[in-house]
């Protein structure tokens, strides 16, 4: 029996199509929605229970479609489309890129769950993940856009758990640390494959885009009444962003 429909934004690669395959193997039939739809079709092949749908969670012509398409009774959004882009510190930072960060990890965000949210309040009601990061709880140098906007991404999760509080629908952060996925590092740092690979360098198992999914299939199959506001995950080598165990 199906535990009902998920919704995962991002989720042509990494963390977001974890995500899909792991709630697809929960029982959920999910939505996996991204704007490279021929990798979606490809993660679509390989699992029954996935269905495809294009998505750029930066358009609100693309995000109502998506609303259409999924139709009037969700049990899952995953919130999973983000990223970062640069390294610079705030005063050589580039507006746009910070623009481009928060039009996808805030606005993105926003977009989707308004959309959304009239599906997940069907029935039993539903439940909204974001994925966050450990940059939307602390900061670091040459991190200013990112975690300024993973700062603002975790306040609207926690602002839209006090408005719906009485609502059953259920709001969670998942907030990672060092994830070493194929594409992450590699945007940040404008396609520099060997600056990429140095992010993970000498780091004894970074956390992988599995485990991270597994974190996410684990809060949205509690029971009904369970909430798990926030969960806060780093490799064991992690202790801080700034902070990381390296064997050279």
């Amino acid at each position: 029996m199906s535990r009902g429909i998920a919704v995962v934004t991002g989720a042509s690669s990494g963390i977001g199509a974890a995500t899909a395959r792991h709630l697809a193997a929960e029982g959920f039939d999910v939505v996996a929605a991204a704007r490279r739809t021929d990798r979606l079709e490809e993660l679509a092949a390989a699992q029954p229970n996935i269905r495809a749908v294009p998505l750029d969670v930066t358009s609100a012509e693309s995000v109502a479609e998506l609303a259409e398409q999924v139709g009037d009774d969700v049990a899952v959004l995953v919130n999973n489309a983000g990223g970062a882009l640069g390294v610079e510190t705030v005063e050589d930072a580039d507006p746009a890129d910070w623009q481009r960060m928060f039009d996808t990890n805030v606005l993105g965000v926003l977009r989707v769950t308004q959309a959304l949210l009239p599906a997940l309040e069907r029935g039993t009601g539903g439940h909204v993940v974001v994925t966050g990061s450990i940059a939307g709880h602390l900061v670091y140098e040459g991190g200013g856009g990112y975690t300024a906007a993973k700062h603002g991404a975790a306040a609207l999760v926690e602002t839209l758990r006090l408005e719906l509080n009485g609502r059953p629908v259920r709001v969670t952060e998942i907030a990672p640390g060092m994830v070493h996925t194929e594409e992450f590092s590699l945007v940040r740092l404008r396609g520099d494959q060997q600056a990429a690979d140095q992010v993970y360098e000498g780091v004894e198992h970074p956390l992988t885009a599995d485990d991270v999914a597994d974190c996410i299939a684990f809060a949205v199959t509690r029971p009904a009444h369970v909430d798990i506001d926030l969960m806060i995950v780093k490799p064991l080598a992690q202790a801080a962003p700034h902070k990381v165990d390296r064997h050279r």
